[in-house]
């Protein structure tokens, strides 16, 4: 299971509220827990497949958790490259938590195939939360900021 996969994991387990999640893709296993200092710790763990049998069993509605509504407007990543907060390493980061923005300023860079796209605001607002870490490679669609 690749780096990125893994860190998705980890902020979807961190954003939704649950305490744990165990996924087995082929023969590799993922267990993520949520521990007291909310802190996560992921453990890979080699197994091999088991025939398991259940019985079925009726789930009310009331049991199922359902995520967190997001109080806001996402901005993704149009592009497929690296994700950086400011122009240059020496310079201040284009946006901070807190910031006011309005439509058309500019928020970030993505480099792709050693071009640099600026990435602009298409709300007014402020900025409640930055997902991705500075020099962090980024998917198309993979959500980068959130504006209230």
């Amino acid at each position: 299971m690749d780096l990125r996969k893994l860190k998705k994991l980890i902020d979807l387990v961190e954003a939704s509220g649950i305490s744990e999640l165990e996924l087995t893709e082929g023969e590799e296993k993922v267990k993520i827990s949520r521990n007291s200092g909310l802190s996560l710790q992921p453990q890979l763990v080699q197994s091999q497949p088991q025939l398991v049998q259940s019985q079925p069993q009726s789930i009310k509605a009331e049991e199922i958790e359902t995520p967190p509504a997001i109080d806001g407007d996402i901005i993704s990543s149009p592009m497929v490259g690296s994700f950086y907060r400011a122009a240059s390493p020496d310079s201040s980061p284009f946006v901070e938590i807190g910031s006011t923005i309005k439509k058309g300023d500019v928020l970030c860079i993505i480099e792709a195939m050693k071009l640099l796209n600026e990435i602009e605001s298409e709300h007014d607002g402020i900025i409640k939360k930055i997902i991705v870490e500075n020099g962090q490679p980024v998917e198309f669609g993979e959500p980068l900021f959130i504006i209230g």
